[in-house]
């Protein structure tokens, strides 16, 4: 992975932003959708997964980020269920259903992998880089 200068860089995020795609035209073309109720709780716990990690990215700093990244895998496991309940409901197809958890257990492991390496490197973070040092 190359030099990582905004959050619309990771991995992460854009696996996530894909969810919230395949969410929204769910909402859109399932009658998911008009389960108000639930879609909103869907909809709520798909955006908070790639919210976290761009507000994790923000902070700078790789504790406060990898607290973060575990909330965001703390909602990925949160839209696990939903999407159960969707499917027990017979909102969405089985195919939709398989889609949606194999994106989840996807990301789930990239961010357990991510919040991994945060864990075992020695470098800091972006607030805590010495001018003219090449390195976060």
């Amino acid at each position: 992975m190359g030099k990582v200068e905004k959050f619309e860089d990771l991995e992460v995020w854009q696996l996530a932003r894909n969810i919230c795609k395949t969410i929204e035209k769910l909402l859109r073309e399932t009658p998911l959708g008009k389960n108000y109720a639930l879609a909103n709780q869907i909809e709520r716990s798909s955006g908070s997964i790639m919210d976290n990690i761009a507000e994790g990215f923000g902070r700078g700093g790789n504790a406060e980020f990898h607290n973060f990244l575990s909330y965001s895998k703390g909602s990925t496991s949160e839209l696990k269920s939903q999407c159960y309940r969707a499917w027990d409901k017979e909102l969405i197809k089985s195919s939709d259903f398989e889609l949606l958890i194999a994106e989840c257990r996807k990301l789930e492991n990239k961010l357990g992998a991510f919040m991994f390496y945060l864990r075992k490197t020695d470098l800091k973070g972006i607030k805590f880089k010495k001018p003219g040092a090449d390195q976060i």
